[in-house]
């Protein structure tokens, strides 16, 4: 029990991250890094390409991107010829993606965020921080992504 409070506290500071303004990616990343052997600067660096749906492409959501980055620094292959490794990252990535698809509906940022994408410009600016903050679900693919997180590491360190 005191392994799932532990992770609880990670989880909240990745809203709390996201609500002070980092983007979804960083704000799930952060909060697990040292446990990866990822210094917290390090993290939110990495993280930061992704956040926006990917550079604010409203593409893959930067949550669930943060996700697959603490994947691959579980369980990312680092050596060229090791189809064994990179089929069990694979497996844990395809994995988390359907898990959180099952919980929020999708993986695509702009579907999540309700926008009609014949509508939608790249360069339109959507800040989730913004007053609009309340009606947009960012903080909420935040905590879910940083809960499957935490649920993957109290599961798998039990």
């Amino acid at each position: 029990m005191e392994d799932q409070n532990k992770y609880n506290n990670r989880v909240e500071e990745a809203v709390a991250l996201f609500k002070e303004g980092f983007n979804c990616s960083q704000s799930v990343v952060a909060p697990f890094a040292d446990i990866h052997g990822l210094d917290r600067e390090m993290a939110l660096k990495v993280a930061s390409s992704f956040g926006g749906g990917i550079g604010r492409m409203r593409q893959t959501c930067g949550a669930a991107c943060g996700l697959f980055i603490l994947a691959g620094l579980e369980t990312g292959s680092t050596e060229a010829d090791n189809p064994s490794g990179k089929a069990a990252n694979y497996s844990l990535v395809q994995e988390l993606a359907a898990k959180f698809k099952a919980e929020n509906g999708s993986l695509n940022c702009a579907e999540l965020l309700g926008l009609n994408k014949d509508k939608y410009s790249h360069s339109e600016v959507i800040d989730p921080h913004k007053s609009a903050c309340s009606k947009r679900p960012c903080s909420m693919m935040v905590r879910s992504a940083a809960s499957l997180w935490a649920n993957y590491l109290v599961s798998r360190y039990k």
